[in-house]
């Protein structure tokens, strides 16, 4: 059994969730027994209580109790990437720089790996190194089937950066997406605290007054007749899943999202599409060299199809463009 160590957090490590830095650090250390460990305070985080989902950056301090020498397991086979996704990845760039590389996410695509998921971004992120030595980092998520702008970091201290202003709330995002039916207030906003349901495989979340707070701000920018709406979307939190509980509590979920509308979420005739309506529209961030990166992302060929469809035209300015968010 080996003494207290007090290890430091290094540049490579990005920003990572604490957990998975012992299970990167520590394969040996089960999780059950790294939460006992938490809850008595023998791990600390620069001197003081933490837990296994708080997150850490490079140049923190990590007390590390005496651990039972435990055998490493044998490490994991890393699939290969496919030179055709990574290529899929590359084409898909819409801004690079020294700190930040901004891709169109595809729809189905996941941006990080899970249950029988080997396929995602995470995996492929060597293809999107460019000339940097360090290997990019994921700094947000986006839902499997949602399309649209990503930020990656190209390094720990742009993931440190990025990371910190997705935490304090200094980004804007909007989203647009197609709802069935008009929501009867044609602008408004949404506050509906959510937690989550389900399991691995399953996860949901449902409106629950002691859930986390969740705000979204909406608006209808065009709609055709009663049968559909094309919906701009500002989420103030980013809870898992917000935007499509959103709209379900509207009373309007989002065209082809069955896991909250059901059969609901679908159109009769040629406007059925069993392909989730939503797109990450555009992002600004505050940039690590001052200024503001901004960046838009076109919309996908199945959402352009219901596009014009329905004959929406999609060259429209910033429906938010008054909105004041409180401080």
């Amino acid at each position: 059994m080996s003494g207290v160590e007090t290890v430091t957090v290094r540049p490579d490590d990005g920003t990572a969730r604490l957990d998975r830095w012992f299970k990167r650090h520590y394969p040996g250390l089960s999780h059950g027994r790294l939460e006992k460990l938490l809850r008595t305070g023998q791990i600390r985080v620069d001197g003081k209580r933490a837990r296994a989902g708080d997150p850490i950056m490079p140049g923190q301090a990590i007390r590390v109790p005496p651990l039972p020498e435990t055998p490493t397991p044998p490490a994991a086979v890393k699939s290969q990437a496919r030179p055709q996704d990574i290529a899929v990845l590359r084409d898909a760039v819409l801004y690079r720089d020294d700190w930040a590389v901004v891709i169109n996410k595809p729809a189905g695509l996941a941006v990080q790996g899970g249950t029988n998921t080997d396929r995602h971004v995470d995996a492929l992120l060597d293809g999107l190194r460019f000339d940097s030595t360090e290997r990019p980092r994921l700094v947000h998520r986006l839902d499997k089937d949602t399309s649209g702008v990503l930020l990656i970091a190209r390094h720990a201290a742009a993931a440190a950066f990025f990371t910190r202003a997705f935490r304090d709330r200094a980004t804007r995002k909007i989203y647009w997406a197609i709802v069935v039916g008009v929501p009867q207030l044609h602008r408004g906003r949404i506050d509906l605290a959510l937690a989550k349901s389900g399991g691995a495989g399953r996860e949901r979340v449902q409106a629950d007054e002691d859930g986390k707070h969740a705000v979204t701000y909406y608006t209808v920018v065009d709609h055709a007749g009663s049968r559909a709406s094309w919906l701009a979307l500002l989420p103030v939190t980013g809870r898992t899943h917000q935007l499509r509980a959103h709209c379900a509590a509207l009373d309007t979920p989002i065209l082809g999202d069955g896991k909250y509308g059901g059969s609901g979420a679908q159109l009769p005739g040629g406007a059925a599409s069993h392909q989730l309506q939503l797109h990450a529209r555009s992002l600004e961030i505050p940039h690590p060299q001052g200024g503001t990166l901004s960046v838009t992302a076109p919309l996908p060929p199945h959402m352009r199809r219901m596009w014009q469809f329905f004959g929406f035209d999609a060259d429209v300015p910033d429906p938010f463009a008054e909105l004041e968010l409180p401080a």
